[in-house]
């Protein structure tokens, strides 16, 4: 029995890896099913991203205003204000956390 399928033996091999290969190319990591998963972190990266950019710039702008060529009084008396827990009676203090 086994002689008369042994010359199906190498078509039946490469019959599985085809299958094998084109089995993980769809469900695998990297697979073709997954692509929509990928979009959907790549769209939710670009927006940290965006938000950490915005960040950034904020807070190079705030310490280019704190440097000694160009320092502004305002941003000086309320880093002062805020680190030392004072505020002029007239003020209105909203506390938020950060």
């Amino acid at each position: 029995m086994l002689a008369r399928l042994r010359p199906y033996l190498p078509t039946a091999a490469l019959a599985f890896l085809i299958f094998y290969f084109a089995f993980h190319a769809f469900t695998g990591d990297q697979g073709i099913l997954s692509s929509g998963q990928r979009s959907e972190t790549l769209t939710a990266k670009t927006r940290e991203l965006a938000s950490l950019r915005a960040q950034r710039q904020d807070l190079e702008v705030r310490a280019k205003l704190l440097r000694d060529t160009s320092l502004s009084a305002d941003l000086l008396e309320e880093r002062a204000r805020s680190l030392l827990g004072f505020a002029d009676p007239r003020d209105y203090v909203i506390r938020m956390n950060p």
